[in-house]
């Protein structure tokens, strides 16, 4: 399939447009079928060996939404106690989620057992399952951007919670908890760059060619 110059266009404004939305989520539920096209987009990611280890766990009610909620902050608050001085200012001034705001959440899950202890293509680097998991909650992010909805990852949480709330079964690993849904406005930058935390990195410092080059 030869794609044209204007899709090709659409799917680099999709990627330099992407946001790690944690703020001005809607309260406008995500309709059923948007939902299935990103799940539908996630679950066509590549996979070592085809074993496609992902689960998609879909939350809605508001009660689920408010005990990961209470884990989140407890875990902001261990969070902001290793940063000193201004940094640590800096860092609960910030929102760091969505997580009652946004009405959709999702959690991702990778069953590292799927399809059993050899698998084709991981038998040298056995964390290429993890990394397929995280191949899927790209493909989730920018289908959400193509749909015009916000989408955050909420890392600053402990996985019991998760474990504990969502009934996930112990020998699955969690990939992370997302929320999603309308917005009001995209920001032009991201947040944290926005706020000074960190500014993006050249792409010229990023590329090496035919070997390793250390910094000027």
């Amino acid at each position: 399939m030869h794609f044209q110059a204007h899709q090709r266009d659409a799917l680099y404004d999709i990627i330099f447009n992407r946001r790690d939305v944690r703020r001005d989520f809607l309260p406008t539920p995500v309709p059923e079928d948007v939902v299935q096209r990103l799940l539908t987009a996630a679950h066509h990611a590549p996979s070592v060996g085809f074993m496609q280890p992902w689960d998609f766990i879909v939350i809605k009610n508001h009660v689920t939404r408010a005990k990961i909620k209470n884990g989140f902050l407890s875990a902001n608050e261990a969070s902001a106690q290793m940063f000193e001085g201004e940094r640590q200012t800096l860092y609960r001034s910030l929102k760091l989620e969505g997580i009652e705001e946004a009405p959709l959440g999702i959690c991702i899950t990778c069953d590292r057992s799927r399809t059993g202890n050899v698998v084709l293509g991981r038998t040298i680097k056995p964390e290429m399952d993890l990394y397929s998991a995280v191949c899927a909650v790209q493909n989730l992010w920018l289908a959400a951007r193509a749909e015009n909805l916000g989408m955050g990852w909420v890392s600053i949480l402990e996985d019991q919670v998760l474990y504990d709330t969502l009934n996930i079964p112990e020998h699955l690993d969690i990939i992370g908890y997302f929320c999603i849904g309308y917005v009001k406005a995209f920001q032009a930058s991201p947040d944290l760059e926005q706020v000074g935390w960190q500014n993006r990195r050249s792409l010229e410092d990023a590329i090496h060619y035919e070997s390793w080059q250390p910094d000027s």
